[in-house]
């Protein structure tokens, strides 16, 4: 009865910063920590895109997801479990192959990390109204893109200090970085728990506990089957996957190879930065420049509506990426013009992704099934970004980060020629449109 005053601020940010952080550590901190315990760069990228694969097909057992329980109960459970996971990571990188342990615990992190994707976005689709849905669009992006900055930026960064200090008491670079990774790890339990005890109490729950009754499971792999048909039958659905796997094809190429690039010593082609300035890059102005251009794109997407807003939200995410294209020619020194240059790539970043996330939700996900049917484009979403960083480190060791960065942006050219004509199945109009 109480739920519906339950204000989205209370728990639009805070939950959305939980869905970030298991994906973001898995897909970009742990490179940056194998790559400080010793693991080839193809290694890194190959086997930190596989573990990813539960996120692109979260979508099989997305309906299930609706007849057990609720979405609150699969959000706090989900953040339990993968609190517990890393703290498990933890003790793993004490181990003999450590690698290879750490990979499987990972892999349980990242089914964990899905399903928690799931029923989140799940929950919000179901306790918001579309407009409402519009207007904190940008809160949800900013504080899921939030948990990027913080993992690649504050626990990098302190990561980096823990290193120097065992650095300067003797400790080989991969010795030292042991200890650090290790309070890392442990700090991204803490911070999952303690999300997942607050969202026990914070989170709303209108929905009612779904039951199965007595239905076989050859009655429920049946509606499963049609909730899939459902999907694949939409109007202009081609279009939509198309287009969905187009918008993050650039991002999944550089998202495994920017911080391998910026760290890589200058005579390799890098820029030689260390653990603390990635950090501080990303943590600092950069955050701040994301999280101020996912709060704009969504007041600027409720304002002129979707439809409108998405060619520009396209370029503003993706070109951007000529940044790191210059680096890997100019490799400049000056801290000053890398910080700006990472800091105009994660505004554009933050702006951009929210543009997607929405096209999503009200172009994709309508129908009986929106929780299944968003699962689905995001797990179509995220298998483009999983398979170009699979293969991106094979890439960039076969062309050089010079090359490399060219081909990134000749892969953005085709989701900016599919913007102009991509059509609209549902009615896109701004809240100021409706009232007026």
């Amino acid at each position: 009865m109480n739920n519906k005053k339950i204000s989205p601020l209370r728990w639009v940010p805070s939950a959305y910063f939980a869905m970030g952080m298991p994906f973001v550590i898995l897909n970009m901190v742990c490179v940056l920590m194998f790559k400080g315990l010793g693991i080839e760069d193809s290694q890194i990228a190959l086997w930190t895109s596989v573990i990813m694969f539960p996120w692109t097909i979260k979508f099989l057992w997305s309906p299930f997801l609706e007849m057990f329980k609720t979405k609150k109960f699969f959000v706090v459970a989900t953040q339990l479990i993968s609190g517990i996971g890393f703290g498990l990571v933890a003790l793993a990188l004490h181990m003999d192959h450590f690698f290879a342990i750490s990979i499987a615990i990972l892999a349980v992190i990242a089914l964990s990390g899905a399903t928690h994707d799931i029923a989140l976005d799940g929950l919000y689709m179901a306790e918001l109204s579309k407009s409402d849905q519009a207007k904190y669009i940008g809160w949800q992006g900013a504080f899921y893109n939030l948990a990027k900055l913080i993992a690649t930026g504050l626990l990098v960064y302190l990561a980096g200090i823990i290193i120097d200090h065992y650095s300067a008491a003797g400790y080989t670079a991969e010795d030292a970085a042991l200890p650090a990774w290790t309070i890392i790890m442990l700090s991204c339990c803490a911070i999952l728990v303690l999300l997942g005890l607050w969202h026990k109490i914070s989170l709303p729950s209108s929905q009612p506990h779904v039951e199965t009754g007595n239905r076989s499971a050859g009655v429920i792999m049946r509606e499963l089957g049609a909730v899939i048909s459902e999907f694949f039958t939409k109007k202009h659905i081609w279009l939509y996957i198309s287009f969905i796997i187009l918008y993050r094809l650039g991002e999944g190429f550089v998202m495994k190879i920017v911080p391998l690039f910026l760290k890589a010593d200058v005579a390799d082609g890098g820029l030689g930065l260390s653990e603390q300035q990635i950090g501080m890059y990303y943590g600092t102005f950069g955050a701040a420049a994301f999280v101020l251009g996912s709060l704009l794109a969504g007041y600027y997407i409720s304002h002129i509506g979707l439809k409108k807003a998405l060619f520009s939200l396209v370029c503003i995410f993706n070109i951007p990426f000529l940044v790191y294209t210059y680096f890997a020619w100019a490799q400049p020194s000056s801290m000053i013009l890398i910080g700006s240059g990472i800091v105009l790539e994660y505004f554009g970043y933050g702006f951009g992704f929210v543009g997607l996330t929405l096209f999503m939700m009200q172009q994709v996900a309508p129908g009986p099934h929106q929780m299944a049917h968003y699962a689905f484009a995001s797990g179509i979403m995220n298998l483009s970004v999983m398979m170009t960083g699979a293969v991106s480190g094979f890439l960039s060791d076969a062309l050089g980060y010079k090359l490399f960065f060219i081909v990134v942006m000749i892969a953005v050219v085709p989701v900016f020629v599919m913007t102009k004509f991509l059509p609209f199945t549902y009615p896109d109009k701004s809240p100021d449109e409706k009232n007026g």
